[in-house]
């Protein structure tokens, strides 16, 4: 298994992705033009065995008056190689390229049905914090 920097990506590629967005949540739908915005304003990083994208996760990196700031988005796995430390190592892999922004604070969010992958980001050092995460979807 391979892990790299997706910054461009064919047709084959794009169709693999959605069909892990919608492993992620069956209500994403992800087009050209997002995954091409994606590609420009954060850091994608897909797990790769040959030429089949079998894992992705995004990183997003930003500055408020607060300080730095880094959230990680969209961590999935095709559900034939979940439990083999692939989602571990795009999170690892994220973890390591912020790093190279300390002093950050690193966030990411889970639903409490992802069982496996909250136990994971306890592995691996997140701290569950104690808030309430409020969603507006606008529409045109």
């Amino acid at each position: 298994m391979k892990i790299r920097r997706l910054l461009q990506f064919n047709t084959d590629q794009f169709k693999q992705l959605q069909a892990l967005m919608h492993v992620l949540s069956p209500r994403c739908v992800l087009t050209e033009e997002i995954l091409t915005v994606a590609l420009q304003s954060s850091l994608v990083y897909v797990a790769e065995e040959g030429n089949r994208i079998i894992g992705m996760a995004t990183l997003c990196i930003g500055c408020t008056p607060t300080g730095r700031k880094a959230s990680i988005e969209d961590v999935v796995v095709c559900p034939e190689c979940q439990g083999k430390g692939i989602g571990e190592a795009l999170v690892r892999r994220l973890i390591e390229e912020v790093g190279k922004n300390a002093p950050i604070q690193v966030q990411l969010t889970s639903k409490p049905v992802r069982v496996a992958a909250n136990a994971l980001y306890v592995k691996l050092g997140f701290v569950r914090k104690e808030t309430n995460v409020y969603a507006m979807q606008l529409e045109d």
